[in-house]
């Protein structure tokens, strides 16, 4: 079964409902409807993998956004940090120098360091935001409360969406490179202020951040220099279908396609049954009483590209059919959740399709 986008088919019959109240003081507060489960098609754009799409499984509703509409996202937590965009194969890199019209294209640190964060080369894994999206390690510092310690940083801006129509099973993710920036973030009160420019321009543009605790991060694109909106509230979804830059242990940053990420920072946390391992488990029969708390993890790879076999340069991915997934949504719900498809009936990628199910 293929559902299309914000359709879906009920797995169950049942919906739960939260009260609400209703009275002469102020407009009704909105009902919570909790779906017990469906069957979702993301829609992440084919071969060529364009969009981000966020899911949230509660409400069955997924949220889609080009994922090159974005360049840096700014934490909305106690923690005043920066990330780049993965999904585009960004990175940065820190320069001694804390005045940003003092950088150019010529710099000895910007021409050693241009060589070096770039994801696919070797050691380039120090250039990028921790996969496993610990806010505590991005590839930009804390930002200091003292501005005389905010350096200027490199920033690859990473690869062009691919357009590309690649051969039966394959993706072309990217394309030719977005070229570099040099940039600086200060605070102003709860704020940030972001200083940004090309690389040879003498003089920098500026603009103030304001933190939005609704959100995870705030999002800045330098495309249209300004605010974009990219992610959902941080409680509307748990699992984003995208494009991402991952590492690969002695080698460095590697990009992968068909990768899903769970909200860790919403608190939305996963944890994979293979049922190779324990045959007892099957999606059919796991019930409430098989959820083990201590499986779920802080790491927001839990699914990652574990739902596919290969995929990697030279070979073609399968679908996995031996493993399942247990998902702790925002809400504080259960989910068993099951990958039905990678590609469609003619074998093109980027077409997954899973089903889920409350558990209660």
């Amino acid at each position: 079964m293929k559902s299309k986008l914000f359709t879906f088919i009920l797995c169950a019959a049942t919906v739960a409902f939260t009260s609400c109240s209703n009275n002469d003081d102020g407009p009704t507060e909105p009902i919570k409807v909790v779906i017990e489960g469906a069957s979702v098609s993301p829609t992440i754009g084919g071969p060529n993998q364009q969009n981000q799409v966020y899911v949230d499984l509660s409400g069955n509703t997924t949220a889609i956004v080009k994922r090159d509409s974005w360049d840096l996202g700014f934490y909305s937590g106690s923690n005043f940090r920066v990330v780049i965009n993965g999904s585009i194969y960004m990175a940065a890199a820190k320069l001694s120098e804390t005045d940003i019209d003092a950088v150019n294209s010529v710099s000895a640190e910007v021409t050693d360091l241009q060589s070096k964060a770039i994801v696919r080369t070797q050691g380039s894994e120090v250039f990028i935001d921790a996969p496993d999206g610990d806010i505590t390690k991005t590839a930009m510092a804390e930002i200091p409360n003292t501005d005389s310690e905010n350096n200027v940083y490199l920033l690859n801006l990473g690869e062009e969406v691919g357009t590309e129509i690649p051969s039966t099973g394959s993706v072309d993710i990217s394309d030719d490179l977005r070229g570099w920036k040099k940039i600086r973030v200060l605070k102003s009160g709860n704020d940030y202020v972001l200083q940004y420019a090309d690389l040879d321009d003498t003089a920098h543009k500026e603009v103030t951040i304001s933190k939005d605790t609704d959100y995870n991060f705030t999002f800045f694109s330098f495309d249209t220099e300004n605010k974009v909106n990219v992610e959902p509230k941080k409680v509307d979804w748990d699992l984003n279908f995208t494009v991402f830059t991952n590492e690969i242990e002695g080698y460095g940053a590697y990009g992968y396609s068909d990768f899903v990420v769970n909200n860790i920072k919403g608190n939305a946390k996963v944890y994979m049954i293979d049922t190779e391992v324990d045959d007892s488990l099957t999606y059919e029969n796991f019930t409430l009483t098989d959820v083990v708390e201590s499986n779920f993890t802080n790491d927001q790879r839990s699914i990652g590209s574990s739902w596919r076999n290969g995929g990697g340069p030279g070979s073609l991915p399968s679908l996995k059919e031996n493993v399942f997934y247990i998902v702790n949504d925002t809400d504080g719900n259960l989910y068993k959740l099951q990958f039905l498809a990678l590609t469609n009936a003619d074998g093109e990628r980027g077409y997954p399709e899973f089903i889920y199910s409350l558990l209660q």
